[in-house]
């Protein structure tokens, strides 16, 4: 196994302020394959026992500050009956056996809640069918807790480890007839147990992609074409070479369509160290063909998109007769919405190590989905998935652009070529100019009103380049899963009402960023609700609840394709509407909206929202003085996201939501011109600072016995409304484009 060397943070800055000289070299164990399929028991891939009493549970999933290598090992260590204390997380490689290991999509309790409760189950039913049989009683007085069995009669008990042996000659239960713990005896669940995690990270211990060292390796950083689709004519590497550590250059050849998550292709600069690359780097000379993209200009664009929506497109949901009822509405309103391109710029930038040797390469990567990696690899290399092994860093944030390893793809083809293991760094500057950018989008909206103020016909366009574009270059239209995030959706009570989408050609890599399409869709949305309830001079609480209606489940009849409902079905995950009303009333009464005053440059606004499952409400108080500067005193979040696990989690996510809502709102924009990016860093491309995130951020989880939907992702859809909302609440001003900072508000 290649041993992995880390120089702690904490473990830097103490050798620099000691006494002597410099020395750097702290070593850590190897990041290795989990071992618990090697344990002397091993009842499920996630799960193996020793007879000495460790109990080790495999975490197949990415942690990148969520918690959920923590809370899928605890869940399965409660149902086992085991103690927290006595159990050993192993992360896990990437392994098909493991079922689904993308770390994405708000997905990972709702998909592994009752595969990880039937392994835990599973093994307690046969601890105690074993206990059972060496006491010569019945199985059902026999009861796994505390790392023990003990019979209930006799309170006579056997340790964990005292019944591996027999355990394992037990037969394995019918997963019909596995009974599961009553909640009321969970330990962990649904309470604020640690993370295994915390303390490590409070003391520098962590290891994420960024500290990943193997012997022998040399570090890369790739020169790429500033337009997506660029090749190299020809390079320069004289200077380059002159500069102290740079080993050599390496052209990486340009992605076939569809790129996938291919390599974008470029030069590489090998070196001795991160610093040495990044200086070489700055001499090298590349003569670029930019390709067909570069006529791509984000204004030009942005006029297209609003000719798109303004005219009829692709119609993927049609209630009634819409066209009838606008002709016998007595008021009719129009508007549109924009939200421009968006960068995922988590704290820590893509970083992988790989070592191509014999015909397979190891990896060791910051990413949110190991089996990916194992896929890309494999085919940029043209070998077998199985010869690929990716190992799973922390991850400093993800948001969705980790789960796409095109870094893992540069690595794996640069130590083909150089014989040696090879780390590709990206700089800050790499990871906002070549990212896969969350779509750039234009939305028109239309209602036409009756007597009562209320919508007698509602018509949504939109058009936007979609992720479809990443895995079928001629995709224009939007994708089932992008149609499905709050688009063909609308829970809205309104007898007619039709959704279309216009075409839209991509000109960068487009992927899935916290909470998707959802983004853009919920902005035009919510923010048209507020204008309906203001021409309709009506409160907005209960215009939202109205056009909400009576608590029923809504059942989409899209055209020409399937409703996604994040690929569950509805007659499990129901689109309740009864639910949203529910986190819309807690959302007032917890923010005091029935008392609050607007006007005079402070104000309230409220949003809705269903997404990833779960249905979550937002109220924002802002406060706008007369030179523009917008702070927000309090922000309101009430959530129905099923069952919880953890709530200290829970609430952190939705906590994070609303700074990630905030940037989006405020500050948040990727523009291109002669198609370059022109953004670069922290300095141009912002995220909302200390000063402008919401003052006291409360966070409402509605208790519920439902099964557990998303949490990372659907906080963060209503924040963006909720704010502009709010801002027309103070100042009678309305902003449908973002970010607002382009509307001179900051």
């Amino acid at each position: 196994m290649t041993r992995i060397e880390q120089v702690s943070r904490r473990g830097f800055l103490e050798s620099l302020f000691s006494a002597g000289a410099l020395v750097i070299g702290a070593s850590t164990e190897a990041l290795a394959a989990p071992d618990a399929d090697r344990a002397a028991w091993t009842p499920s891939v996630y799960l193996g026992l020793e007879s000495d009493g460790a109990v080790i549970v495999v975490a197949h999933r990415s942690e990148m500050g969520t918690g959920i290598r923590s809370v899928l090992p605890m869940l399965l260590a409660d149902e086992l009956g085991a103690d927290w204390s006595k159990v050993q997380v192993q992360q896990a490689i990437g392994d098909e056996k493991y079922g689904s290991q993308n770390t994405d999509g708000s997905c990972s309790i709702r998909d592994f809640y009752d595969a990880v409760r039937e392994a835990g189950a599973t093994a307690r039913t046969m601890l105690e069918g074993a206990a059972a049989a060496r006491w010569g009683a019945r199985a059902a007085d026999c009861k796994a807790a505390g790392h023990v069995v003990t019979h209930t009669p006799t309170g006579r008990k056997l340790g964990f480890g005292e019944l591996v042996a027999a355990a394992k000659q037990q037969p394995v239960p019918a997963k019909g007839s596995l009974k599961f713990r009553p909640e009321s005896e969970y330990r962990y669940i649904g309470k604020d147990t640690p993370t295994i995690d915390r303390d490590g990270l409070c003391m520098g211990k962590g290891t994420f992609g960024m500290d990943a060292k193997v012997p022998g390796m040399v570090y890369a950083s790739i020169e790429r074409s500033p337009v997506y689709g660029g090749t190299v004519r020809s390079h320069d590497d004289a200077g380059t070479l002159k500069v102290r550590g740079v080993q050599r250059t390496a052209v990486i050849p340009r992605f076939k369509e569809p790129q996938v998550f291919q390599q974008l292709g470029g030069v590489a600069v090998i070196a001795d160290n991160t610093w040495s690359a990044l200086q070489g780097r700055k001499k090298l000379k590349v003569d670029w063909d930019p390709g067909p993209n570069a006529g791509f200009g984000s204004d030009a664009y942005k006029l297209q998109l609003f000719d798109a929506v303004r005219k009829p497109g692709k119609v993927v949901r049609n209630v009634g007769d819409v066209d009838a009822a606008f002709a016998k509405s007595a008021q009719v309103i129009e508007a549109l919405y924009y939200v421009p391109m968006l960068a995922h710029a988590p704290m820590e930038p893509p970083a992988a190590v790989a070592e191509f040797k014999d015909g397979k390469v190891t990896a060791w990567a910051a990413t949110q989905n190991p089996q990916a990696v194992q896929d890309a690899v494999s085919s940029a290399l043209g070998i077998a998935k199985k010869d690929v092994v990716c190992h799973v860093t922390l991850l400093g944030g993800g948001f969705g652009r980790k789960s796409k390893p095109d870094y893992v793809v540069e690595a794996a083809l640069l130590s083909k070529q150089v014989g040696k293991p090879v780390k590709v760094v990206w700089s800050r500057e790499d990871d906002v100019r070549f990212d896969y950018f969350h779509a750039v989008a234009a939305m028109s909206m239309k209602a036409g009103l009756g007597a009562d103020g209320r919508p007698t016909a509602w018509l949504h366009r939109s058009a936007f380049p979609t992720i479809g574009s990443t895995f079928d270059s001629s995709a224009t239209h939007g994708q089932e899963f992008e149609m499905g995030m709050g688009w063909v959706d609308l829970p809205y009570d309104i007898p007619n009402h039709r959704a279309e989408n216009g075409a839209a050609k991509n000109h960068v890599r487009i992927g899935w960023m916290r909470a998707v399409a959802n983004i853009y869709h919920a902005f035009a949305i919510h923010s048209f609700v507020d204008e309906l309830a203001v021409a309709a001079k009506r409160d907005q609480v209960s215009y939202i609840l109205d056009l909400i209606g009576a608590s029923r489940n809504v059942v989409p009849k899209v055209e020409g394709m399937n409703y996604w409902n994040n690929t569950q079905p509805l007659d499990k995950f129901p689109i309740d509407t009864g639910r949203l009303r529910r986190v819309v009333e807690v959302a007032a009464e917890k923010s005091g909206w029935a008392n609050r005053k607007s006007g005079g440059g402070r104000g309230w606004g409220i949003a809705a929202h269903r997404s990833f499952l779960s249905y979550v409400a937002a109220v924002v108080e802002v406060e706008v003085d007369n030179k523009g500067r917008v702070t927000i005193p309090n922000m309101h979040i009430v959530a129905d996201a099923g069952k919880i696990m953890s709530p200290d989690r829970v609430h952190a996510q939705f906590e994070g939501a609303g700074v990630f809502g905030t940037s989006i709102a405020m500050l948040g924009e990727i523009t291109a011109a002669n198609g370059r990016i022109q953004q670069s860093n922290f300095h141009d491309y912002q995220v909302a600072r200390i000063h402008q995130v919401p003052k006291q951020t409360h966070v409402h989880v509605i208790p519920s016995t439902e099964r557990p939907a998303g949490v990372g992702e659907p906080g963060v859809p209503p924040i963006a409304p909720a704010i502009c909302n709010a801002i027309f609440a103070a100042t009678g001003k309305r902003y449908r484009e973002l970010p607002l900072k382009k509307q001179g508000l900051s």
